[in-house]
């Protein structure tokens, strides 16, 4: 068993946060300049570890960006899978800066181990020793009294004075539930100093150590993430459990959330799409220009060496709606053409010409509306500027392959399909048929 609190309750280090305000965004440098700067100025202060942290932009926490979680069954594992980790990181880091973690063994800390059979023999029982350990190097709450209508605790505790080191052990006696003698407790009990951390952390009930990080110029969250849970995969057995807390949490939940409403967002137009055109094929060749659309987005965001954030799967969502109107523009006129008797392949050669002057003028005007956004300054700019280089950069690749891609894809999926009209045109055909019988009937009977 372990000492109460009192004995050896003293940290052998200090620490202190200090908050700079910086000026206004147009009136100073980037603040990872300033970050990085201020952590290279206090690199040679002996004994000092400073690490900067960029505070959140929602809430009060200021928590570096990685936040990576391992959970088990006691802290000494844990502790021991930290340390593989971080070894591993040692030879293999991509780009990891202020690399901390929040079980430190820095707390002097006080084993009592308990002699069983020498305190079965002398009539002491387990439960004396801890009681007595209790009362007097912490306090026990006993009971409350009444003074003048005010109700007060009566807590027992032993003299702080004599217990200012392991060693005052020796002036602490219990007595023997045999014949009533007092017995030392230093001839039950041995004691060992170790050092432990002063925070037993939890997360979601599991004990768990976190490993947090700031990241390097060039590297982003889901790189740096990937590569831990690639270690943990790799060096850690099969029981430990891994988890996110912070910025690395809310980086995964957002990317799952946005992945679904992406998905959401393409059934939902296809459904839209079908009715309209009633029929699934026509709807799935109109779908064939997003691919292009988001490959052209990611091409953009290669080029201009951005990252796929929460801001420019935004502007990949944009896409879908943004890609499907060119498609929708051959499509449609095509079928139309064909209502009125026109050949397939004379429908859709027709289609691809008279339709392109639409397509290029609102190509060009949404990727010229694209523009600002990508030249935009001030604060907030990174935002702007990666949906700009999404949106501009997928809607010309949309824009330049949908005249490629349609036509063939129409020619190959469409060709014995009907067209929305089609429907329409036999049942007056039908209805004319079923009209001018009855007539000519009346016709021939009709006497001269």
């Amino acid at each position: 068993m372990r000492a109460p609190r009192g004995f050896g309750n003293i940290e052998n280090f200090n620490t202190g946060i200090a908050v700079a305000v910086l000026s206004d965004w147009g009136a100073r440098r980037s603040a990872w300049v300033l970050m990085d700067e201020v952590r290279k100025r206090l690199a040679g202060l002996p004994g000092v570890r400073a690490v900067p942290v960029m505070r959140q932009g929602f809430g009060a926490s200021i928590q570096k960006p990685v936040q990576f979680v391992i959970g088990g069954g006691s802290y000494a594992e844990l502790a021991a899978w930290r340390d593989t980790l971080l070894a591993r990181l040692e030879a293999d880091n991509p780009g990891l800066e202020d690399i901390d973690w929040d079980y430190k063994e820095t707390k002097p800390q006080v084993e009592v181990a308990i002699h069983y059979d020498r305190a079965a023999d002398l009539g002491v029982t387990v439960t004396v020793i801890g009681r007595t350990l209790e009362t007097l190097l912490g306090s026990r709450r006993l009971t409350t009294f009444i003074d003048q209508g005010e109700e007060y605790d009566l807590i027992l505790e032993g003299e702080r004075d004599i217990q200012r080191t392991p060693g005052d052990i020796r002036n602490i006696y219990v007595r023997s539930a045999r014949n009533g003698d007092l017995i030392p407790l230093s001839n039950l009990v041995e004691l060992s100093e170790y050092a432990d951390s002063s925070r037993l952390n939890r997360y979601n009930r599991l004990r768990a150590i976190t490993i947090e990080a700031n990241l390097a110029a060039g590297l982003t969250l889901g790189p740096a993430l990937a590569h831990l849970e690639e270690l943990a995969r790799r060096h850690l057995p099969p029981q430990a459990v891994v988890d996110y807390k912070g910025q690395s949490q809310d980086f995964k939940s957002a990317g799952r959330s946005v992945a679904f409403v992406f998905l959401l967002g393409i059934l939902v137009v296809f459904l839209v799409l079908a009715a309209q055109f009633e029929s699934y094929i026509n709807p799935l060749v109109i779908m064939l220009t997003v691919p292009l659309a988001v490959a052209g987005g990611l091409a953009g965001l290669a080029l201009t060496g951005r990252t796929l954030n929460i801001y420019s799967q935004i502007g990949l969502i944009m896409l879908v709606g943004l890609a499907a109107k060119n498609g929708i523009l051959i499509v449609e006129f095509a079928n139309q053409l064909r209502d009125q008797g026109r050949g397939f392949t004379y429908a859709l050669l027709t289609a691809s010409d008279v339709r392109l002057r639409p397509i290029l003028m609102t190509g060009i005007t949404t990727a010229a509306g694209a523009v600002p956004l990508i030249l935009a300054s001030g604060a907030g700019a990174e935002t702007r500027r990666v949906i700009g280089v999404v949106v501009l950069c997928g809607v010309l690749a949309a824009t330049l392959f949908t005249l490629f891609v349609i036509p063939v894809a129409y020619s190959l999926m469409a060709r014995r399909s009907s067209t929305p009209g089609r429907p329409r045109r036999r049942l007056e055909r039908e209805l004319a048929e079923n009209n001018r019988t009855p007539r000519a009937a009346a016709g021939e009977d009709r006497p001269a």
